[in-house]
């Protein structure tokens, strides 16, 4: 489209030809004639006078460092999120349901939805409108998939699950598994009964061979807005906010609560029954012990350096009150010196 539409579709103010032609997106040192790129820095200068973009995406106070055709943004890189999706519609599957597919004829499927081959769907089963099952999906009973939602090949969601409006589940994911539920009697494990369900909100992304386990005895809550990376576990009864974002092979354990717009980078480990604030952001490969009440950033890992050093360092945590302890008792003898010398 031409660059003026694009920036119209947008909300953003333009400066320059807005009669260029745009048909993709790419980063400012692989661009070339007809693509859009962005600039999120003042420190990628360099790169931007050297692009074959034929127009860039700035922050407003950046609109005078190049001649180039520019959409001007506050936020530049949200901005190139929006017209990476304009220019890349999502391709629509043909509504219909495929030959080889097996749905219950106590299931609701809306004219519109599209379901794959090899599908299985069952009783009480609900799939909303424009919604898209892709092949070998499986949706138990009384299942509910909101309208516009996509579910990529392979996705299974067990009974009575709930999905919501828009979302988008990878291959492999898992929906509503048994939670880790087990009493001991007598040194043996009996297993619990887990009768809640997952609820899923709008605008949700869940990523390849992620699980989110059903509730033991109330749901398990993935709020509206709320992006999970691939292979992530979400053990029975947690709530995560609205906006939460997780990155991959993230673990968090039973009944944790994340609160709305809180981060976790990859590896991090949430222990079960803790409550983190909103707006609490975990860096990657963070072991959180206890629950946290005040926003902010979070971080518990040594940083990378090499490995006997690491050791030592590790072998030094060991002795730290044995070491504070000394600390303080030659600080009490430099006090005591200084007053004899008095």
């Amino acid at each position: 489209m031409q660059l003026a539409e694009l920036a119209r579709l947008l909300g953003e103010s333009l400066v320059g030809d807005g009669s260029v032609e745009i048909h993709q997106v790419a980063s400012l040192e692989d661009a070339q004639a007809g693509q859009l790129s962005f600039l999120t820095a003042a420190k990628y200068r360099k790169q931007l006078d050297k692009t074959h973009a034929s127009a860039v995406i700035l922050h407003p106070d950046l609109q005078e460092v190049t001649r180039l055709p520019r959409i001007l943004s506050r936020n530049p890189y949200a901005c190139y999120a929006k017209a990476t999706a304009l220019l890349n519609p999502r391709q629509r599957q043909a509504p219909g349901i495929h030959s080889s597919a097996v749905v219950s004829p106590d299931a609701h499927i809306d004219p519109s939805a599209s379901i794959g081959p090899l599908v299985s769907i069952a009783a009480g089963a609900r799939v909303g409108v424009n919604a898209t099952v892709m092949a070998g999906c499986h949706l138990a009973e009384n299942v509910s998939i909101g309208d516009d939602s996509l579910l990529y090949p392979n996705v299974t969601v067990y009974h009575a699950c709930q999905i919501g409006k828009r979302a988008i589940i990878h291959s492999g994911a898992v929906i509503g598994a048994d939670g880790f539920g087990f009493a001991n009697e007598h040194g043996k494990w009996l297993k619990i009964p887990q009768i809640g369900r997952v609820v899923i909100g709008n605008d949700v992304e869940i990523g390849a061979n992620t699980t989110v386990d059903r509730g033991a005895l109330s749901d398990t809550v993935v709020g509206d807005g709320v992006k999970l990376d691939n292979q992530i576990m979400i053990a029975h009864n947690v709530r995560l906010g609205e906006n939460v974002a997780m990155a991959g092979c993230t673990g968090v354990a039973g009944s944790a609560v994340i609160g709305a717009g809180s981060t976790v980078g990859g590896g991090g480990m949430i222990l079960g029954h803790l409550s983190l604030a909103e707006g609490v952001h975990v860096t990657a490969g963070t072991f959180v012990t206890k629950s946290i009440d005040e926003a902010g950033t979070y971080s518990s890992a040594m940083p990378f350096m090499e490995h006997r050093a690491w050791l030592r360092t590790a072998a030094n945590m060991k002795r730290i009150d044995e070491l504070l302890a000394r600390v303080g008792e030659l600080e009490k003898m430099l006090e005591s010196l200084k007053g004899s010398k008095a």
